[in-house]
């Protein structure tokens, strides 16, 4: 791959945040229910533990059986348990994981429902495990908040590893798929730190050093959706983002490169169904108004 960033102006725009919520040992049987809305990266360190998911879904496995150490990652609510015998207790490291916009995080979207990977296929996060495991081994001052941070780390460092390797996830398509080809990641990134700039299919292809016509064959093949709409879907799913933090209809149009505030307005409204006033009192919990 080229040297460019290909997750930070991602992760700048939809930020996430871990919470360690488990360390030890874990005998008998674990419930993660999927009523918990909650994404999880679990380290499994070591023993025998075996893993059901009852929710019937693609591509996810009735059951796996772990004996050696493994990421299982959910990037979004899904139920898993964990089961073992009472006398062979599994050694666990556990977070919860927040996505920025839950599942219309970008990369929630792109992601399958779980990831299973050996530790010793991923290669670069022995120093940061080795740092995490330190600071949930034993109770010292502040060990909770330096867990949370160095749990978002290696969370950053396993998402990088995927970007090179996406065939050990299943990802055959989509975002994360683009961000592999060293042309079509060009655009993309140019689109992720720019997003207001009026992108032509002639500058992206430009950008990516490819002709017009094989970057829009390439870029289709790669992300199932034109480039012109993918922008577009970016642009929204950054004005949704940016509408819970409060910043107007106004300000998002003078940003994000429409021509007006009508227009996103009837932009938003053509492509989801609802204004943007609609659409912000369905996504904001009622507390959240009233404060």
């Amino acid at each position: 791959m080229p040297s460019i960033d290909r997750l930070s102006a991602l992760l700048e725009h939809f930020h996430l945040s871990a919470r360690l919520s488990f360390s030890g040992s874990m005998c008998g049987k674990h419930v993660f229910p999927y009523e918990a809305k909650k994404a999880y990266l679990h380290v499994f360190r070591s023993g025998s533990v075996k893993v059901r998911h009852p929710q019937k879904m693609q591509g996810v496995p009735a059951q796996v059986q772990l004996n050696e150490p493994s990421f299982l990652f959910y990037p979004r609510p899904l139920t898993h348990q964990f089961i073992n015998s009472p006398d062979d207790a599994s050694q666990f490291v556990c977070a919860e994981i927040d996505f920025q916009g839950g599942n219309m995080h970008p990369i929630v979207q792109a992601l399958p429902s779980f990831v299973l990977l050996p530790l010793s296929e991923v290669d670069g996060l022995e120093a940061s495990l080795n740092l995490l495991f330190a600071e949930t081994g034993r109770v010292r001052c502040g060990h909770k908040i330096l867990a949370d941070r160095l749990f978002e780390v290696v969370l950053i460092q396993l998402l990088r590893w995927l970007l090179d390797h996406p065939a050990h996830a299943n990802i055959n398509d989509g975002l994360l798929m683009g961000l592999t080809s060293p042309q079509i990641a060009k655009a993309l990134t140019a689109m992720h730190e720019s997003p207001g700039l009026a992108w032509t299919i002639e500058q992206l292809a430009e950008t990516s050093g490819m002709s017009r016509t094989a970057f829009a064959i390439k870029f289709k093949k790669l992300l199932g959706t034109s480039p012109g709409q993918y922008l577009a879907d970016w642009r929204l799913a950054l004005v949704q983002a940016r509408l819970k933090e409060g910043i107007t209809l106004k300000a998002l149009a003078l940003e994000l490169g429409y021509s007006s505030q009508s227009a996103l307005t009837r932009v938003f409204s053509q492509r989801l169904g609802v204004s943007p006033r609609q659409w912000l009192s369905r996504a904001t919990p009622v507390f959240d108004k009233e404060r």
